[in-house]
């Protein structure tokens, strides 16, 4: 079986997700295993021979830094950072998020500037190779110190505490250790703070919401490219020649791709009557432009995130330095999950447009889409629908990191809010996805009105696959099922 070494070394979109979909084995490479261990065997030596506090090593924590703690209590230190911290609430995080959230904790760790044993990697290695999933709460992070409760639910099943969910299962955590043969992990001095610390709650949401994005990006071309084709829509708006003298890449980017999609097409090239588009189909370049540049920007921010040491302190046994600094902050993810959400919402916001356009009764397609339209409400309600999810991205896009409530006693007076921000960006993605689904499903309608002129052999092809699972609708039908269907449809074709 096929096995990820996890060294210190870059991870992409593209290698997680290879991780994910074929349900990879992970392990330590033999370059992380020595990293790790000169960190501990340098942090062993450290407290052997220097007296000096170190901030969260010999001391408490937060505002609790000035209170030192004595030798032979460091061990339980971290044992009660980790119980005390678990102080999550709200829903609980999805299993494959949290699963993310491990695989980047195993790699934030693997760069050996932690502090951690050895052993203690492993046992979260072995969770998830054994699909072993602690139940972390949505709700709980300030998204500054890192991620402390969400991590500290991540992390409390090492110590056979807290719970989790194993083959379809929530159960105590210590029956499921025991299941497994697994004794629980006894935390050194250190292992609390730097399995708390980090902000892999925030970058894995990112990740997540990441791949989401891509997609949804591609969604929003194809389903606006059919509204275009059914709407009559002009072809000028496309051309290099706009985009030329415009140049932002995702502009381009946009425009390139429909004139690709859509060559061959009949109904894009034939003459049109009118001299233009209404903005939310000649704009299109530049919406999901913006959007595109929009996304590209945050992976950017993710990926440096994902490859990144966010706990706290840092140790550099190279430099003989144990350096309490800000690495945990969330505030290059709060800002970027903000900007993201607004992009999301705003191609969301575009396609409800167009949906209103195509069931409005102009340029020859009959009031809401069906043929006897009085006796037949048609589609007249799917755009209501898209319209109330639109209003509530527009409520959930009030950003987040503008937000800062301080706390510890006001050692931490400064928080990102980002894990709200995460949170709240997939609920976005999400509501886009639905969106997109109704445009779908309004387009592949009334791009059937133009028969018998056709589009281009990829749009015919991808209304014929989504007509395997949604027909053409003659007379009023219930009409949820057809929504969800369409949602299937555009997680699972390629676009």
């Amino acid at each position: 079986m096929m096995t990820h070494k996890i060294s210190p070394m870059d991870l992409n979109l593209e290698q997680i997700g290879e991780i994910f979909k074929n349900n990879i084995k992970i392990s330590l490479s033999d370059e992380s295993v020595s990293l790790i261990r000169q960190c501990r065997d340098y942090l062993d030596h450290k407290l052997r021979t220097d007296s000096s506090p170190i901030y969260g090593i010999t001391t408490g924590f937060g505002s609790l830094h000035k209170k030192t703690i004595s030798s032979d209590q460091l061990n339980k230190l971290q044992e009660n950072l980790v119980k005390s911290h678990a102080c999550g609430t709200g829903d609980i995080v999805r299993e494959d998020i949290v699963k993310l959230m491990l695989l980047l904790k195993i790699h934030g760790l693997s760069y050996g500037k932690s502090g951690v044993q050895v052993e203690t990697v492993n046992r979260l290695i072995d969770f998830f190779n054994e699909g072993i999933i602690p139940v972390v709460y949505e709700q709980g992070s300030l998204g500054a110190s890192g991620d402390l409760a969400p991590l500290a639910h991540l992390v409390l099943p090492l110590l056979g505490m807290g719970e989790v969910r194993y083959k379809g299962e929530r159960s105590a955590a210590g029956q499921i250790l025991k299941k497994a043969g697994l004794a629980p992990v006894e935390l050194k001095s250190k292992e609390g703070l730097a399995l708390l610390n980090g902000t892999q709650f925030m970058s894995a949401y990112g990740v997540y919401v990441m791949w989401m994005a891509e997609r949804l990006s591609n969604v929003a071309d194809v389903a606006s490219a059919i509204s275009l084709e059914a709407y009559d829509g002009r072809p000028d708006p496309f051309f290099e020649c706009v985009q030329a003298i415009r140049p932002h890449r995702g502009q381009k980017t946009t425009a390139d791709r429909f004139r690709k999609i859509l060559e061959g097409s009949q109904l894009f090239s034939r003459y049109k009557a009118h001299v233009q588009d209404p903005y939310s189909f000649r704009c299109i370049p530049q919406v999901h432009g913006a959007s595109k540049d929009a996304i590209s920007y945050a992976k950017t921010v993710i990926l440096t995130e994902i490859n990144s040491v966010t706990d706290n302190p840092t140790i550099f046994p190279e430099l003989d330095l144990i350096i309490s600094g800000g690495n945990f902050h969330g505030q290059p993810l709060a800002l970027i999950f903000d900007h993201l959400a607004i992009a999301l919402a705003e191609l969301g916001s575009i396609s409800e447009r167009r949906v209103y356009r195509l069931i409005a009764g102009q340029r020859d397609l009959p009031e809401f889409l069906v043929a006897n339209p009085g006796l037949n409400s048609g589609f007249m309600i799917p755009q209501y629908t898209a319209a109330s999810i639109v209003s509530q991205n527009k409520q959930l896009c009030t950003p987040s990191s503008v937000d800062s409530i301080p706390s510890s006693n006001e050692q931490e007076d400064h928080v990102s809010m980002g894990a709200n921000g995460a949170t709240r960006l997939l609920r976005v993605a999400e509501n886009l996805e639905k969106i997109l689904a109704i445009e779908l499903f309004t387009a592949v309608q009334a791009l059937e009105f133009r028969r018998p002129l056709r589009s281009s052999d990829y749009i015919e092809n991808v209304v014929e696959s989504y007509r395997k699972s949604v027909q053409f609708i003659t007379d009023d039908k219930v009409m949820y099922e057809d929504i969800a269907r369409s949602v299937e449809f555009i997680r699972s074709f390629d676009f």
